[in-house]
Formats: structure tokens, sequence, C-alpha cells
């Protein structure tokens, strides 16, 4: 018998998810209860350094080399372009207080899919439908391999073109697939290698500035930046300009949630979060700061510009050499390998998991980890939209539609995670909120407004020159943003409306507890009109 369906034959249950706790007056005896939670203790295996290196290994990926020159282009001003950064960073950081708030009230897999059902429940499970588009229709995996192929092909000289970047980006994505779908041991082990390579990449750009800002540079003295002198000179009026630089810097720091997805493995989740969470999120911003003052001391702004994602490519020549140029770009190829490996890897979870909770259709398919001991079938989901994303635009526009596509679906979903936690702010009485850390009703109101800005100003036209895509309309980001939340409604129309009403059963969702390893897991089960919860027993898992 299966993990599942252990746990499937002993289920805990417990309709109401806020009060959905693991006792005794659940009617299972103490030896039971306690075996469990010496199994479930035993899988905690993340700590303080573990769950940093989960943030950072997520959140340092392609941005930081890759983002630089749009924003640039975007904001208009070298001043303006380093205030974008910062903004950036506050709103990162009000995320994660956000983010820390949750996890440490609801300390378990699953981040805001947890969250989003914690307080939205009518329509019933209309929230499960929604983030099940969010989760299958996302490639996430996309931008960084495009990066990788163009760092890649400009190391070895080759001049990028329709396919040649395509194809290196999706060999690219393909090994990260196989990888961790065959040899999943060697595939961690690979992913923190490479996370170790990004860290030294941005020391030795920092370093770099430094060499910059102390005047040796491999350039004649007429060509050599003078990026601080009026440094707000052009600066932009558009808001489009603005929104779009900041999703550039957004993308840079996706990850501050990460460790949360992870809670159920963590040691004494409460604290290690409380600590890693801050300390991850403080060291990348100050890491960032630095990177950026790197690129604005050794590369002009207009070759920032004309470089765009190349830009660290651009220091690397005028401080290092042409020959550190070609180097150092394999090296910042090996960091975007490394982002691909570690999204594919949580992604391919995240399709797994929908499919042990009976979500997705041929659930059982979803949630197999045969045959490698890996979720194979989940993570070949998430390359298969991943590869559709990298081959559907056109020539030039991959990167940034990736970028786009990611970073505004995922401004959605906070703007509803910060709302969903007004609400509890408004009514904590009544609904006994008390979680251990608190982020404050300030810093989650400036993170619902910055969202909210974040969803409603990219659909004000660009002045002249400001589209972030060279043939796609402006706003096309935002139209299939909306359409893979729209999506998940259908889907949640026909598998908890329509297919329930054919079959003549209700949809339910109970706690059940894995009598392997202790885990709890929310589970979807179709039970036939007019039986009792009783009678039900077991029931069936969907799908």
């Amino acid at each position: 018998m299966s993990k599942l369906s252990s746990a499937l034959a002993s289920p805990i249950k417990g309709e109401d998810y806020r009060d959905s706790e693991l006792a005794a007056s659940d009617g299972h005896d103490e030896g039971r209860l306690e075996r469990l939670e010496q199994a479930a203790e035993a899988k905690r295996q993340i700590g303080v350094v573990s769950a940093t290196f989960l943030i950072v290994n997520r959140v340092i990926g392609t941005g930081i080399f890759a983002t630089p020159g749009a924003i640039l282009a975007l904001s208009g001003s070298v001043g303006l372009s380093l205030f974008i950064w910062v903004a950036g960073m506050l709103i990162a950081a009000a995320g994660t207080a956000v983010y820390l708030e949750f996890g440490t009230a609801i300390p378990r897999n699953g981040g805001e899919k947890n969250y989003l059902e914690y307080i939205y429940r009518k329509p019933k499970f209309l929230v499960t439908g929604l983030y099940t588009g969010y989760v299958v229709l996302l490639g996430w995996a996309s931008g960084n391999s495009v990066i990788f192929g163009e760092y890649i092909l400009h190391a070895a000289q080759v001049e990028v073109d329709r396919w040649n970047q395509r194809g290196v980006g999706l060999a690219c994505v393909t090994a990260a697939f196989l990888i961790h779908g065959t040899a999943l041991k060697w595939g961690i082990r690979l992913q923190n290698l490479l996370g170790t390579i990004k860290v030294v990449i941005i020391l030795i750009i920092i370093i770099g500035g430094w060499v910059a800002l102390g005047g040796h540079l491999k350039l004649p003295e007429d060509q050599r930046p003078h990026n601080f002198t009026n440094a707000f000179e052009g600066t932009t009026g558009s808001a489009y300009g603005v929104v779009t630089a900041l999703y550039n810097v957004i993308w840079s720091y996706i990850g501050y949630s990460n460790a949360n997805y992870a809670l159920s493995e963590t040691k004494n989740p409460v604290r290690t979060l409380k600590i890693a969470a801050p300390l991850a999120i403080a060291t990348i911003s100050v890491l960032y700061m630095l990177v950026n003052i790197a690129y604005f001391a050794a590369v002009p702004k207009a070759e920032i510009i004309e470089a765009r994602r190349l830009v660290a490519a651009s220091l690397f020549r005028n401080v290092f050499g042409p020959a550190a140029e070609r180097a150092l770009s394999v090296f910042v190829a090996l960091s975007a390998f490394g982002n691909v490996l570690s999204v594919i890897f949580s992604q391919g979870r995240l399709v797994q998991e929908l499919g042990r909770e009976g979500v997705l259709p041929f659930s059982r398919f979803w949630a197999s980890n045969r045959p490698f001991n890996a979720p194979l079938a989940g993570l070949f989901e998430h390359w298969l939209v991943s590869v559709i994303i990298i081959l559907a635009p056109p020539p030039g526009d991959a990167y940034d539609f990736s970028l786009n596509i990611i970073s505004y679906p995922l401004a959605i979903v906070n703007t509803f995670v910060a709302a969903g936690l007004i609400y509890l702010y408004l009514n904590r009485k009544s609904l006994n909120w008390s979680p251990p850390i608190s982020a404050t009703l300030p810093v989650v109101v400036f993170f619902f407004l910055s969202n909210i800005y974040l969803v409603v100003a990219p659909f004000v036209p660009p002045v002249d020159g400001q589209n972030i895509y060279k043939t796609l309309p402006y706003w096309i980001h935002c139209v299939v943003g909306f359409g893979i939340i729209f999506a998940g409604g259908v889907y949640w129309l026909i598998w908890a409306v329509v297919l329930p009403k054919i079959g003549k059963y209700e949809l339910v969702q109970e706690t059940i507890v894995d009598d392997i390893d202790g885990w709890e897991r929310r589970v979807f089960f179709r039970r036939p009109i007019g039986e009792s919860k009783a009678q039900q027993g077991a029931g069936n898992v969907v799908g």
C-alpha cells in the first residue's frame, strides 16, 4: 500500500481549516498520535542555514544580471533607476513580512495556497481552482532558460538569432527536467554547487565596481562612464515605464517566500522562518544595490541600454578585459542554469502536491514518484509549459514576455494575499487571529497598494519608444495573466460545480495524516449525495 493510500485508509478529518489540528479528540489513541508526531518531527531536516539558502538560491537567478539595462531604458535615468531598485526592495521586504506572518501562523508546506484557502472560502473551493491555473499554466523556468542561451552564445561569440537562443534555452530546461526527474540526489548537489557560483559571480561584479570607481578601466578616457554626474538627466514621467521597470526588479526578488513552501520539513518552523527570511532578503538587497552601483561605475549609460541583458558581460569586458568577459559570461549562464534547476524542482513539486490532494484530473499520475523516486510527471508538466512560453513569443521578446507573464499574475495573487491579511486584522478578535509574528497593518497596506499599482498601471499606454516589447502589444502580459487566472476559474466551474452535479456527488476536503511519515495533507474526496460523513469512510480520492 502506498503512503497516500495508507493515509486515506485512516483519515483524520476536520471540516474547518482554521481549527484543523492533530489532537486526541479525533478519536485516535495516544500511542498512534505520539508515533505520528515522532515521524513528522523526523522529517524536519531544514534548519536556519538551509532555509536561508532556500530563499537566496531561488531569488538570485538571472534578474540581477539581465534586467538593469531594461530598467535604465524604461526609467530614463540612472537616478530613477536606482530609486526603482529601492522601491522594489521595499515591496519585497513588505512581502517578506506578510509571508512571514502567514508562515508562522500556518507552518505547513504549500505557501500562499494555504493562506488563500484559509481566508477565501466562498464560493467553495474557488480559490483552489484559481490557484491551480496559476501553478499549472505558468512556465517559471522559461525566462532563465532564455538568458542561459543568450549568455552561452555570447561567450561562444555566436550571433544570437531567432532559433539558436531558443534552441540552447530548450536544451537548458530539458537538461534540468531530466536531471531532477531521473537523478534527484545529483540534481540537488548540482543545484547547491551552482548556487555557490551565483554568489561568487555577484562578489566579482561588486569588486569590479570598486575597481572601476578607483579609475582602473580598460577604456579610453573619453569613453569612460560618468553616470553619477547629473544622475537624473533623462528621467521619464511614464507610468508604464516605471511600472514595467518595477516588474523587472520584482522579477529579480521573486522567491522571498520560498521557505514557506517547505515549513512541514523545517525544524522549529516559527523560529527558523523568523530568522531566515529577513536575513536572506536583507543580504540580497545589499548585494543587489552594490551590483547596480558597480554597473553604473563600469559601463556608460548608452552601452548599458544597448547591451540590455548582457550588461554583466559589458562590465567584465570594461574592467577585466575580453577574455574575462567570455569566461565570466559562462559563469553567468551557469548561474541561470542553477536557477532553472531550483525553479523546476519546486514547481514540479507543486504540481505533484495538487495531484496528491486530488485537485488535478488523473491525480494518481501527477502524484506519482515513479519510476525514479522523483516527481517526474509534475516536472514534465512544468517543462512542457516552459517550452511553450520559450517558443511562443516572437524573436527578441521571449525573455521580457517570460518575465512579465510570471510577475503580473504574481502581483494579482499578492494583492489577494495582502487583502486577506487586512481582513484578518480587522476581524482579529472574532477570528482569533494571533500569530507569533505580525507584519503590522501599515506594512500590509503598503504591500497591498503596491500590488494594486502593479496590476493597474501596465494598462496605461506607454509613450513612444517605451514598449518593453519589440513586436508584441504592450498589454499582452496583462491579458494573458488574467487569462491564466480565468482559466483556473473555468477549471473550478467544471471540477467543483458541473461534474459533481452530473455525477451526483459533493466535493469534500478533509485533513489526512500519513501513517508512515506523519505529514498532514488536505485531500479532496467525492461523497455521494445523501451519504453521511460517517458512512463515507475512506471515500474516493478525486482523480
